[in-house]
């Protein structure tokens, strides 16, 4: 059947639908067929609610209500209720059911959940289920059936999210059937978009497995903007804006573009391991089959490839090894002159601190792939506080020649070294054939030289997709994007999202204002827009570990329970393995189903809380989110000896990688701060945007 609007639906409409008895279902895709040929109220089906801005209505189909809202060329799908004897009464004209008003970009009612109810201790009481869990509701639900007895003996909500060795994805569909959310919460849902209403009856049956997520107009635009230029295409946008998502959709639009007599070649880069996975999964989705000409990859294990395809086996060494070299060769340079002239150098190395060194030569000698003192002497090291005049830069420069030297002897590089090796073969021939298309997910986190690496491995300018945020950039210093590469010219083809769809208002401008004037800003603060709202994100002194995890055990579940996710909803983000660990195993000691995950070993789908350092954080979201950890480890690491400059510089970085920590948060934050230690990186919480308490 062919529909004159587009279908689209939200999560909780999915699991109603899924719930319905065969008979029932097909009387309601009936309905569903004709509300797709013309939504608008007739007074009689099809009515306008009073409230919700009057975009609100509601279509009748035997003993249930089907609500939707319409915007040409799209039905949105909401809910799908069985009629109460009170309710939805067919003499009332328009029900109100009050609420937002939903063509609002930023819904301004807060819900009345709040840090009192997250924070609570838990509730001894029990609520019963409305009606009891049967096998047929199970299989409808798609619930295997070897979960079935001990799921159809639960009768309350609380043993239901307690139940064991059910995943948790089962549990969850089987609330949302059981509880009704409100309209207010179901607004604020992603939406998903069938091709046809006929899906709904392949998804029912279980031969399609989910629907794509719905873009909005703005992240649509971008999907096919700019195609018929001749150079790279830029998308700007701030933490949840889906960047990652155009990006991926991108994908799409240039494989429906390109035309080859050979098979096509894309490659898709993402900035961690974790993200390489997902994005798979949903190319999958948008592809079918093509997929397989898409090649999805971290922008470093393309890197390694291209060296060891060249060179053999790499030896990249662990930090504490690389510094431990690092010394020596400071040890073995050669500066030339006396001993006053050396004792010169060496203050400046001592002024500096060797971690500051090793960042010098890492970040901006390898990462801008500089070959030649001259270079480093010319090069504008925008992002580094510290001036270092001509004589100082050849002292940094003889230390890297020695380190070079040290690490050949050793048999071993580093990753900085790495990238500006495979940049070098590419630019020589020595790299993969050439891409047809090339997207970069997250830019701002990869060195130039792998930008312009990238660049050069695609085979036209005007194919290369590129996506960033300045404000995210955790390790890199600034930098212009036509000095990494000369086809890397964006003016005029360069877009900003300004929708934020991840955070809440409040969790968005509550980091924003933390960041301060680190911030790049892109657009206006009136110009920011934000698809949900929520209580303040809040900020606690804790004493000791003892009393941050009992607070962060309250936190996951009270959030967890009153914002309707399960416990794998929730992260603890921490600087440091160490603290990660001792934290988990007290969590675990008060009950709480946790894991301390590094970011090799980072298993989202797993069914307990994750503690995940911060750092490795990058590019993941979790509804419920605490960071943590602070008391257990001197972080950040600034020796009070180093220079003023090399402190700010240090601080200023620590301060973006806790901005970056914070909006991984959703739905609620809690930042768990030492008790006592006066830190610059602990200030700059305004109490009108963060709920601070002892």
């Amino acid at each position: 059947m062919s529909s004159a609007w587009l279908t689209t639906m939200k999560p909780t409409f999915q699991a109603e639908w899924l719930a319905l008895p065969p008979k029932i279902s097909h009387q309601v895709l009936e309905k569903l067929s004709l509300l797709t040929q013309d939504p608008r109220p007739d007074g009689v089906g099809r009515k306008k609610l009073k409230d919700f801005g009057g975009k609100l209505h509601r279509m009748r189909c035997g003993d249930y209500r089907i609500f939707y809202t319409f915007e040409e060329p799209y039905v949105s799908l909401l809910a799908l209720r069985k009629r109460h004897e009170h309710t939805y009464d067919e003499d009332i004209e328009a029900e109100s059911l009050g609420g937002l008003i939903i063509d609002t970009p930023v819904v301004e009612q807060q819900k009345s959940v709040g840090w009192e109810s997250f924070l609570k201790p838990v509730n001894p009481q029990t609520t019963q289920l409305p009606e009891p869990i049967t096998a047929e509701l199970l299989s409808r639900l798609r619930i295997p059936d070897h979960f079935h007895n001990r799921l159809t003996l639960i009768q309350t909500r609380e043993a239901l999210y307690e139940c064991p060795g059910v995943p948790e994805e089962h549990l969850l569909m089987l609330d949302e059937v059981m509880f009704e959310r409100s309209f207010e919460e179901i607004i604020q849902q992603p939406d998903f978009l069938a091709n046809d209403v006929s899906d709904l009856l392949k998804f029912k049956e279980g031969s399609l497995l989910s629907f794509l997520l719905k873009l909005d107009p703005e992240q649509e635009k971008f999907v096919y903007w700019a195609m018929d230029s001749k150079g790279p295409t830029m998308v700007k946008g701030g933490p949840g804006t889906g960047k990652s998502t155009v990006a991926l959709y991108r994908v799409r639009t240039l494989m429906e573009a390109i035309r080859s007599d050979t098979p096509v070649r894309v490659l898709f880069t993402t900035y961690t391991n974790a993200l390489v996975s997902y994005s798979r999964q949903l190319l999958s989705q948008l592809l079918g089959s093509k997929v397989a000409s898409v090649e999805v990859r971290t922008a470093d294990s393309l890197v390694h490839a291209i060296v060891k395809g060249k060179s053999g086996e790499v030896n990249i060494l662990p930090p504490d090894q690389e510094k431990t070299i690092f010394q020596q060769a400071i040890d073995k340079t050669d500066f030339g002159g006396g001993s006053l002239a050396r004792r010169s150098h060496m203050d400046l190395i001592t002024r500096l601190g060797i971690e500051y060194l090793m960042e010098e030569i890492a970040e901006v000698i390898e990462a801008r792939g500089l070959t030649t003192v001259d270079d480093y002497q010319s090069c504008p090291r925008g992002g580094r506080r510290i001036p270092l005049n001509a004589n100082q830069r050849s002292t940094v420069w003889q230390v890297r020649e020695s380190f070079i030297r040290c690490m050949a002897r050793a048999n071993a590089t580093t990753w900085a070294m790495l990238r500006h090796q495979a940049a070098q073969l590419v630019k020589e021939g020595h790299g993969p054939k050439l891409y047809d298309a090339v997207i970069v997910d997250e830019a701002q986190d990869l060195d130039p030289v792998s930008l312009g690496m990238l660049a050069n491995l695609c085979k036209n300018p005007n194919r290369l997709f590129v996506t960033a945020d300045a404000n995210q950039s955790i390790y890199k210093n600034g930098f212009s994007w036509s000095d990494v590469h000369d086809s890397l010219q964006f003016r005029g083809r360069t877009g900003v999202l300004k929708t934020n769809h991840r955070s809440t208002k409040e969790i968005g401008e509550a980091a924003k204002d933390y960041l301060g004037a680190e911030a790049i800003d892109e657009i206006t603060p009136q110009e920011r827009q934000y698809s949900h709202t929520g209580p303040l994100p809040a900020v606690r002194r804790v004493v000791n570990e003892e009393d941050e995890a009992s607070l962060i055990a309250r936190f996951f579940q009270g959030a967890s329970k009153e914002l309707r996710f399960g416990i794998s909803a929730c992260a603890v983000l921490v600087p440091t393995q160490r603290a990660g660990e001792s934290l988990a195993a007290k969590l675990s000691s008060k009950g709480i189903d946790v894991e301390f995950m590094s970011g090799k070993t980072l298993d989202l789908e797993k069914p307990v809380a994750k503690i995940i350092t911060l750092k490795s954080s990058k590019g993941l979201e979790f509804p419920v989110v605490a960071l943590s950890g602070f008391s257990q480890s001197i972080y950040p690491k600034i020796v009070d000896t180093l220079a003023g400059d090399v402190s700010a510089e240090r601080t200023s970085r620590e301060r973006r990688t806790l901005y970056v920590a914070m909006t991984r948060a959703m739905r609620a934050l809690l930042i768990l701060l030492p008790l006592g230690r006066q830190d610059s990186l602990f200030e700059g919480f305004d109490g009108s945007l963060w709920n601070i308490g002892d």
